[in-house]
């Protein structure tokens, strides 16, 4: 790094009288004004805000029919589709409204079909599934296999007439047209099927120049473990012509549609070339793979699957209505849909028409993918960057040897007083770090114990300014202060060593200049380990760190460093800071701003197992990720504060500001969660089974009430006066996938809306032992229900296989565990079988390991067993009306389980 003016580590030379008088005239006015401070805090912030409105809030304007064309794309034909859609309520699978919606779907494409242009091919098909098995095994598939049948899809294919080798050379558009059993999916994803409807439209106009097809694929249960994909990618006939995919997803509602995942450089290079509004992030990538985030897309089974090279996107605005209620028409921006169509639709054009594309898109699966990984984003909305992650590595290596050979010279030169200074501005970092991360986590532990919710600020997401960003960078000043005061210590005794000729007064102006550079020079040092750790992982982002280490440094090089040591230090410049800033500003601004956004909006559904998770652990997330963005994005600004005048007037607004929202927050002036962002709410008719073998013939029947959102269900038990609910910890229920440790109970009208009929049966029919080996086949019928979990314990059952009519739908061997279970799920439509055989063949290790010694009593259940009825029994229904408007019942399905049997026996 370049050195600056007077540093202490340059050989001690006498200064001249001029140079030393002019400072002590400097001395009087080097402290910088309160306003200059403010001022440059205020251009920062203002500038963030300003880079994250014109990245992911500037959509373009959404065009009606006649303004696109015949060719063109139209936001308000689209938006036509998704109304329809939406109409129909919620549509999960096996429910009569996603009979309505694959109907409409299928009637809109047979009219794209007639309308097509006459030298185009337009084949329609309604796709019924067979039975299926999914064996996906990484991320959220982990100790999973995944079951489904009578599946239907709606695949449109486009190719040009006089071309068959169109025919064999698909590109893949694919989306899902079924909701979860709560919302009626505007967002995720009636919107991805509206955009996709109105592209084939238009891309049926255009397709007689290809020179290869477009195959859009309108899928149905992806909401239950991507099941759609995977039945067209292992079942359609087509499905070894497609060559390349595209998914359009939805993690939010509305906005831009990012490009968040993408396999190889050609394809990047390719949307690049040709998106009119790019919007791409690697970072997105990192995380979502990382699996931080715990969702997974339609693209893993074209990825992981079939193999294919692809692109995926998906809407990230208001993560916090996912899945619930509030996903919604309402909240649906004009131009989200013009967004994302015209992108897509000036890709698709490019992509079918170029021989190139393909030929790229073959040679794909010969390759590895590891080579071919590139680095992506783009700038304020506008400009999208491609390049090699092998280009980034050598360039980011290059960076990494020559910052550590301009500060190996630079200490070599300065000896040990420069060492000693390099590690007092390096312990600076970390007690900013420390101390950034200390107070707003505080604040986190606290907010339970003073708020009505814990999770305060999912509504007002820029309430965790003030909570836990005003803390943050108080503790990040007070951090680098203390590093600044060291740094003083230090300089001043060298010093009055190296130059005895100068004045107190002159000695004390000359430390603060000198302390301050270092402090600023300490970024340097921050983000160059950022970009060391983050080059040696491999993680795309890492450009991030590069510009953070250039920018700075190029700037602080060209106006502030020096090649003369005599020369006593200036006070940095203001301009200095400008420069440094700029281009980090622009390029990583608004996509902080988004991540903050999202992991805030994340916190609705943090608690996987209701009342697992500590009531605090939300807000410590997001305070220590709000924490570390602050230590790392302010170091450079904060270092200009030390020697000023706005040390107190800094600590008094951040003190006012955080008061401000811990006020707004604690009282409910700002309320935590609105009609329109509610909290998840689950409202569970349970029949419950797991006594019917102790003597006791009859299930027990109850309304379960809990929530994935952190907190007690306090607020909500006030708006249920006389229903008799009671909660506690003690209310433990294992619904075989997630397990309910906090809810409320209530026993009261729960007999009414079921019948014992519709309880499914676990039967033993054979239990025999043979070579050592114990074998025990059970019956499984689920009845009316057509969605169910079997969880099957893998510390006693070493395999199992599951059959139905003969046919053997899991077969044996490669079963993951997680936590000592294994976990069939089923989903399937209303003619999908309901009863199976089990085979079990148990672990040498087992309990039991002869059938004459089992017994029932004191032992782990061997099987579990949930299923699900899409039902609204009248217990629910009146506890629905009853919830406050905040609240969005998260699960409203009847559910005869879980039904568990003890270990099988004879």
């Amino acid at each position: 790094m370049p050195r600056g003016r007077g540093s202490p580590v340059s050989n001690p030379k006498e200064t001249n009288v001029e140079e030393t008088t002019n400072s002590n005239k400097d001395n009087t006015r080097h402290s910088r004004s309160v306003y200059l401070l403010l001022g440059l805090l205020i251009v920062f912030l203002h500038g963030s805000w300003s880079v994250y409105r014109t990245q992911f809030g500037n959509l373009p304007l959404p065009l009606d029919a006649e303004q696109a064309g015949k060719r063109g794309f139209s936001e308000a034909s689209a938006l036509k589709h998704v109304e329809y859609l939406t109409g129909l309520g919620p549509h999960p699978v096996g429910s009569d409204s996603l009979d309505l919606a694959v109907q409409y779907v299928y009637a809109e494409a047979e009219k794209i079909k007639k309308t097509a242009h006459w030298d185009v091919d337009v084949q329609l098909e309604l796709f019924h599934t067979d039975i299926g098995a999914n064996r996906l095994s990484g991320g959220l598939f982990n100790g999973k296999t995944l079951l489904y049948a009578d599946l239907k899809h709606v695949i449109l294919r486009i190719v040009p007439k006089y071309l068959p080798e169109a025919e064999e050379n698909l590109i893949l558009v694919s989306s899902h047209i079924d909701t979860v059993s709560t919302t009626e999916g505007a967002g995720d994803c009636s919107s991805c099927v509206g955009v996709m409807l109105e592209l084939a439209r238009g891309v049926a106009q255009w397709a007689h120049g290809f020179k290869s097809g477009v195959l859009f694929l309108f899928n149905t249960g992806e909401e239950e473990g991507l099941d759609g994909a995977h039945s067209f990618i292992t079942q359609h006939h087509w499905r070894n012509s497609v060559r390349f995919a595209v998914d359009l997803e939805a993690m939010g509602i509305s906005g831009k549609s990012t490009l968040f995942q993408g396999t190889h450089q050609w394809a990047l290079e390719s949307f690049a070339a040709v998106a009119k509004y790019p919007s791409a992030q690697i970072a997105t990538q990192d995380v979502f793979r990382s699996g931080a985030i715990k969702s997974a897309t339609d693209f893993q089974i074209y990825q992981e699957v079939a193999g294919l090279p692809g692109l995926d996107f998906a809407y990230t605005d208001r993560t916090s209505v996912y899945h619930t209620k509030n996903d919604k028409m309402k909240l649906l921006k004009p131009g989200s849909l013009q967004h994302i169509g015209e992108n897509m639709l000036a890709f698709l054009l490019h992509a079918a028409a170029s021989p190139k594309f393909m030929k790229d898109a073959h040679q794909a699966k010969q390759e590895s993918t590891e080579q071919k990984k590139a680095i992506f984003f783009d700038i304020l909305g506008k400009y999208m960057i491609v390049y090699p992650q092998r280009l980034a590595i050598m360039f980011h290596n290059s960076i990494i040897f020559q910052s550590l050979l301009i500060w190996g010279t630079s200490l070599l030169m300065g000896g040990r007083h420069g060492l000693v200074s390099f590690g007092i501005s390096c312990l600076s970092i970390i007690l900013m770090l420390i101390f950034s991360i200390c107070l707003p986590v505080v604040v986190a532990f606290a907010l339970p114990h003073i708020s009505p919710f814990p999770v305060s600020f999912v509504a007002n997401p820029w309430l965790v300014i003030g909570l836990f960003g005003s803390p943050a960078l108080l503790g990040a000043f007070i951090g680098q202060h203390i590093g600044f005061i060291l740094l003083k210590r230090h300089i001043q005794q060298v010093y009055l060593k190296t130059k005895p000729g100068l004045t107190g007064n002159t000695i004390e102006y000359i430390v603060d200049l000198e302390a301050e550079r270092w402090i600023f020079k300490s970024g340097f040092v921050q983000w160059l380990i950022v970009l060391i750790l983050g080059t040696y992982l491999k993680v795309g982002a890492s450009y991030i760190a590069l510009i953070w280490l250039v920018s700075p440094a190029f700037a602080y090089g060209l106006m502030e460093a020096t090649l003369s040591p005599a020369r006593l230090p200036k006070q940095l410049k203001v301009v200095t800071l400008v420069l440094a800033l700029a281009a980090p500003v622009v390029s990583s601004a608004g996509l902080v701003v988004r991540m903050v956004d999202v992991m805030a909006g994340s916190i609705v559904r943090a608690d996987r197992n209701p009342g697992g998770l500590p009531d605090w652990l939300g807000n410590v997330v997001v305070a220590v990720g709000i924490a570390i963005v602050v230590s790392f994005t302010f170091v450079y600004l904060l270092s200009y504060v030390h020697i000023s005048g706005a040390k107190r007037t800094l600590l008094s607004l951040l003190c006012t500001l955080f008061g401000l929202a811990l006020v707004m927050v604690s009282s409910g002036i700002v309320p935590a969660f609105t009609e329109d962002i509610a909290r998840s709410v689950n409202v569970v008719h349970v029949v419950d089974t797991t006594r019917m073998n102790d003597r006791n013939t009859e299930p027990s029947s109850y309304i379960s009430l809990f929530s994935n959102t952190p907190g007690k269900l306090t607020k909500e038990l006030t708006d249920l006066g006389g229903e008799e609910f009671s909660c506690g910890r003690n209310m433990t229920i294992d619904f075989v996938t997630f397990t309910m440790k906090y809810g409320c109970r209530s026993y009261k009208g729960s007999n009414t809306g079921w019948s014992k009929s519709e309880v499914p049966l676990l039967q033993v029919e054979s239990d025999s032992a043979s070579d050592d080996t114990r074998r025990t086949i059970v019956s499984v019928d689920t009845k009316s229900s057509t969605r169910w979990s079997l969880a099957i314990n893998k510390q006693e059952i070493d395999d199992f296989t599951i059959q139905v009519d003969s046919e053997n739908l899991v077969q044996l061997g490669d079963k993951s565990q997680l936590d000592g279970w294994h976990t069939v799920q089923f989903a399937g439509g209303k003619s999908s079988p309901t009863k199976f055989q089990l085979t079990l063949f148990w672990s040498s290790n087992a309990t039991h390991a002869s059938p004459k010694e089992a017994k029932v009593e004191d032992y782990p259940f061997l099987v579990k067993l949930r299923t699900d009825v899409n039902r609204v029994t009248p217990m629910v229904e009146k506890v629905l009306e009853k919830l406050p408007r905040w609240c969005t019942p998260f699960v409203s399905f009847f559910s005869p389980g879980p039904s568990s049997s003890p270990q099988c026996q004879q």
